[in-house]
């Protein structure tokens, strides 16, 4: 009976730097309904909030690594049903897209966004150099 037999080359490390971990996660955050936008500075200086950083936040942890996601919310959206599909949507697209497992993906959400309010364009969602990974 033939066995498949796989070989592996040692062909150097892959490593990932965090700030694409974190485009991914702002990306696939602001994709989910009910999300308004990350925290950032253009989105806290239409509110009047002090800006404190992008909403994406990765932290290690005993060795795993934690997602902190700081997002707004469209008024109407249910709050619980949102942050669970953030927390599934992240998760799936890191392990996709890297084959890193996050140990935790935690929501913190900073408020509802009124009705009036138009939706800001996807790239506006993110600070100036969000991208520049």
């Amino acid at each position: 009976m033939a066995e498949n037999i796989v070989q592996m080359e040692d062909l150097g490390e892959i490593i990932v730097a965090p700030e694409v971990i974190e485009v991914i996660i702002g990306i696939n955050t602001a994709k989910v309904d009910g999300v308004y936008a990350l925290r950032n500075k253009r989105l806290v200086d239409v509110l009047g909030k002090k800006s404190e950083g992008r909403g994406v936040y990765l932290e290690v942890k005993d060795s795993e690594l934690i997602a902190n996601i700081y997002v707004y919310l469209t008024y109407g959206s249910n709050a619980p049903s949102v942050a669970l599909e953030i927390q599934k949507t992240v998760k799936e697209a890191v392990e996709k897209f890297t084959e890193i497992t996050l140990s935790d993906v935690n929501i913190h959400i900073m408020g509802v966004v009124a009705e009036n309010l138009e939706k800001p364009e996807f790239e506006e969602l993110f600070d100036e150099g969000f991208f520049d990974a």
